[in-house]
């Protein structure tokens, strides 16, 4: 008996274990547990003992798990289970209970790891638990819009996620700053993020994403939180269909949006941005709705396609065009308008600078930045009022030609450099500046105010206009010995040059040659202005970069450039989508921009044509990026970067703001300039010689650049010259060997032996450096076909040149140097080395342009050149010497 009673009580344990194991696999516990918590009314038919039986909840055929609660628009107003209760139903795939009257907290839902699909929107749940999202690894789609959380922050484990598509979070009490991680969420492509608390910046990583609408509309900290100052990342989002950032107090100016080709929906009312529209949003094909309502946006009136809805609101409270109508500005506004475009178009400028009239009172003030060369296109200027601010720089050149003006105030700022000479009835008001003359501003607070600067330079006396006279006489003839020289064989060079036309490939630099704006119409009125500055920044990141070989002997192995690589996206932002009037000049190959970045607001993009992507064109992208990688010298142009996209090939190059020196020799009444000085020749000279030193004998390869010339050499604000236009160099034969080859170049400073048979050396460098040192001493080209015929060939000193006995020893030794250098056999030439020797012993004291570069290499700059260089191979080690393929830095020499 006692037996049989054990195996009963065996029996029935067994059973009630199957009994209890078939309950925990068929979800029915959980979902009794959420029918208690919620209360659903009969008519939702739950009252069946077998849920999968109920009404809007879908189970699984094999294994009859529950794998779909759609419950939403029920009129249900209960809680949820706790969260052990939620997390059995771990074959769930949609979970759906919007619109309902749901209280409490939500509970986790960590495990569920086939839930797909969550929604949650417009309930009364009242927070939401860090976990929350934590083990929804197949989880598609969330939103849990409209519920009255505590302030939450969006969690990091939101990243494991990795299948979202869709985020819709919009009036969920979200607080914190916008988490970088949902760029990395390769699937997204809805981000609703509206009405919320939300502060900081737009992430950088959200460039390249694959976001199409993106929802930041409405955040409640207004202008208290700074995610408006900076939106130019859209521009780099080009999957983007509907943007949506109206009602948050953005600030700045709108970016580019030539790369968002499939954005149809664009709302920005109820902002602050300021600018003219951009004319890439105009021409925006695939847009549909534009609203700009309720902005600052200055300029003209944009004309959007017919196909487009727009609602501007030219109302007198609604944004800060210069008219209520399509046309455009008066040709001062657009000036003006220019001057704060690289201030990053402030607030207040566009909150005053209303209507089409500038002299009624256009003021701003209070701002931080430098002086805008710009103003100097405003010819009809006579007061320009810079006081009481917070200004830094140097006052520029520019305002010095304006020739109407009669008063500068720039009293009580932070400028510093030295003050252009400004005409005698200017009244130049600077005291508060205490660094105003120095190169540099000096470290610490502000100190007492200094008086107003305004210097004129001395009349030269008889008795040194005696002493010229009798100089130009003696100078002549030194001059003419050795420029006859050169024309003779000039002349003999000519006559072959023409019987061997097609061998000479005359090729000219795509180097920046600055234009000047001419503008009409601004000569009528008198304008005053009282305004301050402020400054705009673009980023620029680069990647690798791809091989390219070449074709021609002598021709430079392109290797690894390093993290050089800028997007064309970038490019167009920087330029204005290459606007014409960012043109420097059409040259070589190809078209010279200028264009803006943050840290060092201007650069030069060269864009090759499309013609010339093979062949030589090529040939010379590829050697400028070749050849600014392996060396890099203080008075070489630097290569910041370059683009290849499909059939565009773009260099980008440092500004050089003062031009060609070809410019300053030959055309510096045209344009406006004051002729060089001779000591500044002289210094030109020797910063010409120093890199020519480098690229023959310093560097860890010999260089030919083989196309020197003026237009070929760039001056910066310190009037010191860097060299360009490397698309010619060609590596240099080892000791004394020659090689031949396709004679390119320019005819007036090709030595005769490459000319007439292409036979290349160091020294056809050095010939025309010395037909360079004639044209500084002359002030004439050493070929200038524009003079008479009886004057084509006579030279002398330019006139220029104030003379006094100390430099006319100079030029007379300059002179002899130049003759030295284009004797007719190359070995009569001297070594670039002589030529530095020469030129620095007629110069005080020569000190590189920037005094506060680093020196990591430890060199000290008395050091002579023979030292600094021992000392930096001892740093680098010879090994790193020996490979040519390697990317070497050496020190600018």
């Amino acid at each position: 008996m006692r037996n049989h009673k054990s195996h009963i009580a065996t029996y029935l344990s067994c059973f009630l274990s199957v009994i209890l194991y078939a309950h925990s696999q068929d979800d029915t516990s959980a979902m009794l547990a959420l029918r208690d918590t919620l209360n659903p009314p009969e008519s939702l038919g739950w009252s069946n003992p077998d849920p999968c039986k109920w009404k809007h909840v879908v189970c699984s055929e094999e294994v009859k798990r529950v794998a779909r609660i759609q419950i939403g628009h029920q009129g249900l107003q209960g809680t949820l289970p706790n969260p052990t209760v939620i997390q059995t139903l771990t074959q769930l795939e949609r979970l759906e209970l919007q619109f309902n009257n749901i209280l409490g907290h939500l509970p986790s839902l960590n495990g569920l790891s086939s839930l797909q699909v969550l929604i949650l929107s417009n309930n009364q749940f009242s927070s939401i638990p860090n976990d929350f999202f934590i083990g929804l690894s197949e989880l598609q789609s969330v939103e849990i819009d409209n519920n009255p959380f505590k302030p939450w922050k969006i969690p990091d484990n939101f990243v494991n996620c990795s299948s979202l598509q869709k985020i819709s979070t919009n009036s969920t009490n979200i607080v914190g700053t916008l988490p970088d991680f949902f760029s990395s969420l390769p699937t997204l492509t809805h981000l609703h993020l509206a009405f919320n608390n939300l502060e900081g910046v737009l992430p950088l990583s959200f460039s390249g994403s694959q976001i199409e609408t993106l929802w930041l509309n409405g955040q409640k900290g207004g202008e208290s939180n700074n995610l408006g100052s900076n939106v130019d990342v859209l521009q780099n989002m080009t999957s983007l269909t509907q943007v949506w950032l109206h009602s948050y107090a953005f600030t700045r100016p709108l970016p580019e949006f030539s790369g968002l080709e499939s954005l149809q929906d664009l709302n920005l009312r109820d902002n602050a941005f300021t600018s003219p529209v951009p004319g890439s949003l105009l021409g925006l094909k695939s847009l549909n709705v534009m609203n700009l309502t309720n902005n600052l946006f200055q300029g003209a009136v944009p004309e959007f396609g017919s196909g487009v809805e727009v609602d501007l609101d030219l109302g007198d409270d609604s944004n800060s065009f210069c008219l209520s109508h399509v046309r455009n500005c008066d040709p001062r506004v657009e000036i003006l308008l220019s001057v704060v475009r690289v201030l990053g178009y402030p607030r207040r400028f566009a909150r005053n600078w209303k209507g089409n009239n500038p002299c009624a009172d256009w003021i701003g003030m209070g701002l931080e930045g430098t002086i805008a060369p710009e103003f100097g296109l405003l010819k009809s200027l006579q007061r320009l009022v810079l006081a009481d601010n917070n200004l830094i720089g140097p006052i520029p050149k520019e305002l010095a030609f304006l020739p109407g003006l009669v008063e500068l105030n720039v009293a009580n700022n932070r400028l510093y450099g030295k003050i252009t000479s400004f005409k005698s009835h200017v009244v130049l008001t600077t005291n508060g500046n205490k660094d105003i003359g120095k190169d540099k501003p000096s470290l610490g607070p502000r100190s007492s105010p200094l008086g107003p600067l305004n210097s004129t330079a001395p009349n030269r006396s008889e008795e040194n206009d005696g002493k010229r006279s009798l100089h130009v006489v003696v100078i002549v003839f030194v001059v003419i010995g050795g420029v006859v020289l050169v024309l003779v064989i000039g002349f003999l060079v000519f006559c072959l040059f023409r019987m061997k036309q097609k061998r000479l490939s005359k090729v000219q630099s795509p180097n920046a040659m600055v234009i000047h704006p001419r503008h009409s119409g601004l000569d009528n009125e008198n304008v005053k202005i009282t305004i301050a500055a402020s400054s705009l920044s673009v980023d620029v990141s680069g990647i690798g970069m791809r091989t390219m070989a070449g074709s021609e002997a002598g021709d430079i192995q392109m290797g690894e450039a390093g993290n050089m690589i800028i997007s064309i996206q970038v490019l167009r932002n920087v330029t204005d989508n290459f606007s014409e009037k960012n043109i420097l000049g059409q040259r070589g190959f190809g078209t010279v921009y200028k264009g803006e970045l943050h840290d060092d607001p201007k650069i030069v993009v060269k864009r090759m044509e499309s013609g010339a992507i093979s062949g030589k064109g090529a040939t010379k992208f590829k050697s400028e990026i070749v050849v600014l990688t392996k060396v890099r010298h203080r008075h070489l142009v630097s290569l910041l970067g370059y683009c290849l996209d499909g059939n565009e090939k773009l260099l980008v190059y440092e500004y050089m703001p003062q031009g060609t020196l070809s410019k300053h020799l030959f055309n510096w009444m045209e344009e406006g300039l004051k002729p060089l000085e001779w000591n500044r020749r002289l210094t030109i000279a020797l910063d010409l010689a120093r890199v020519v030193e480098y690229l023959h004998s310093l560097a860890h390869q010999s260089f030919i650049h083989r196309d020197l010339k003026p237009s070929n050499i760039l001056l910066g604000d310190d009037v010191r010259a860097k060299v360009s236009d490397f698309g010619l160099v060609r590596l240099a034969p080892e000791g004394k060997a020659t090689i031949e080859t396709r004679i390119a170049g320019t005819f007036g400073y090709l030595a005769p032996e490459y000319a007439v048979i292409g036979r290349v050396t160091t020294k056809v460098d050095v010939f025309s450096f010395g037909v360079i040192l004639m044209e500084l001493i002359t002030g004439r080209r050493a070929l200038d076909d524009t003079q008479p015929e009886d004057n084509m060939h006579l030279k002398a000193i330019d006139h220029t040149i104030e003379l006094n006995e100390e430099t006319f020893a100079s030029i007379h030794t300059v002179a002899e140097l130049a003759g030295h250098c284009c004797a007719r056999e190359p070995y009569q030439r001297p070594d670039a080395g002589h030529v530095v020797n020469v030129l620095s012993s007629l110069v005080e004291l020569w000190k590189p342009s920037d005094q506060s570069s680093e020196d990591v290499y430890g060199i000290d700059l008395a050091m002579s050149l023979p030292q600094a260089l021992k000392k930096w191979q001892a740093y680098e080690g010879r090994s790193q010497m020996e490979s040519s393929s390697s990317i070497l830095l050496p020190p600018m020499i």
